[in-house]
């Protein structure tokens, strides 16, 4: 007798044809593989049977699971062959190495910027929209971004997830342990044009009142 996973498997070819012939019946999406519309109806029925068995959180996708649980165990397996770094999640190793080969294939219309994925450039078209569909519900505050929204949400919580390897200290935001570890590494990237000081952050340049 096959088993469920021989049942939901399908041909490889149809990722290259483009071909989606399996459709979800409550909202109409197609899909190249009964697996991916067997993942999708997770979105529809609630139903999210893996577990992470440190802090709780659910996921649809064991392989989306085990990725997760790289954030508890600290594991870094993709490594970048150009630059050394290491990621712990493959897809955005995989965007990274972008970086270095110079590929950006969406291009916003509007002005013609382009990206090395599709995230970044919705993000970015919200620039010409003027949209913030991310709302603080404490204060308000709207966002162009999920993240940034998560961010925020730790000045009314207090909370600081951000740890330095080298000292320990804590921040609250990722961008503000970018600029403290700067003073372990002696970093200086912003350099003043006139008078050609440089500084780790890049406000530490702008013009003072006399």
């Amino acid at each position: 007798m096959a088993s469920a996973a021989a049942a939901l498997r399908d041909p490889p070819q149809r990722v290259h044809t483009g071909e989606r012939p399996y459709e979800c019946n409550e909202c109409g999406k197609y899909f190249t593989t009964r697996r991916n519309l067997h993942y999708h109806q997770g979105v529809h029925t609630g139903e999210s049977p893996y577990e992470c068995s440190e802090c709780g959180k659910t996921f649809r996708r064991e392989s989306s699971l085990i990725e997760y649980c790289r954030v508890h165990t600290g594991e870094k397996p993709d490594k970048c062959s150009e630059c050394g770094k290491a990621f712990s999640s493959r897809y955005v190793f995989r965007y990274h190495q972008r970086v270095h080969t110079g590929l950006r294939p969406y291009e916003c219309s509007e002005c013609g910027k382009s990206f090395i994925c599709s995230s970044i450039l919705r993000e970015h078209q919200r620039i010409h929209s003027n949209q913030s569909p991310y709302e603080c519900t404490e204060c308000g505050k709207s966002f162009r971004a999920n993240y940034y929204l998560t961010e925020h949400c730790i000045i009314h919580t207090g909370e600081k997830p951000y740890k330095c390897s080298e000292c320990g200290r804590s921040f609250s935001s990722r961008s503000g342990l970018r600029y403290h570890q700067r003073v372990h590494t002696g970093s200086r990237p912003y350099e003043g044009s006139e008078c050609e000081k440089s500084s780790p952050q890049s406000f530490a340049l702008l013009p003072r009142p006399c």
